[in-house]
């Protein structure tokens, strides 16, 4: 099976599990199933259809060329499936730079969104060079608070997003450069949240 992990916008990060890649246009089936998937949309602004995710995922893209970061396509090395979007980003209004992370639902409780995010979080701190990294989140997602705390990310505070989510609340999970990789630290802060 040949999987195309070559993109002309960007890096690809790889893990035991996983390849991590700028979208390329053989991911709209995968970015169509993702945003279809009620489960995995649940907590991302509801299911949308495809002329919508073609300009989203386009716009990820976009900010390859533009910004030079933005999510990562996750492509799971056993099947060569398409499974989710995870990576930097920050955009227009955003409380923070933030590293995000979104799987189908078939991928979840296989640890496949720590394991790239660990990935994303090195390169974000170590490649881009940035100082903090957020996670914004529902306060109803279980599962994205477990992964943050699994990083050693800390509650940090609340926001409301900017339009077109400006409807939604959520709390702001996150670390500094310094508390990366030092787990300990940040659940000491979360102990005394």
């Amino acid at each position: 099976m040949t999987l195309p992990y070559d993109s002309p916008l960007g890096p690809t990060l790889e893990t035991d599990r996983l390849i991590l890649r700028p979208p390329v246009d053989a991911d709209f089936d995968g970015f169509c199933a993702f945003h279809a998937d009620e489960a995995t949309m649940t907590h991302l602004g509801g299911v949308v259809s495809p002329p919508v995710v073609w300009r989203n995922m386009r716009a990820m893209a976009g900010a390859w060329a533009l910004d030079g970061f933005s999510m990562f396509s996750v492509i799971e090395k056993a099947s060569g499936e398409w499974i989710g979007r995870i990576g930097p980003i920050h955009p227009h209004g955003w409380p923070d730079r933030e590293v995000g992370w979104g799987l189908r639902s078939p991928y979840w409780g296989k640890g496949y969104a720590r394991e790239a995010a660990i990935a994303t979080m090195d390169f974000a701190f170590d490649t881009l060079g940035w100082d903090k990294v957020i996670h914004t989140i529902a306060p109803a997602n279980a599962g994205s608070v477990g992964v943050a705390k699994s990083l050693g990310s800390y509650l940090m505070g609340h926001a409301n997003l900017p339009d077109p989510f400006a409807d939604m609340a959520v709390d702001i999970w996150g670390q500094t450069r310094d508390e990366w990789g030092k787990p300990e630290k940040s659940l000491e802060k979360q102990s005394l949240k």
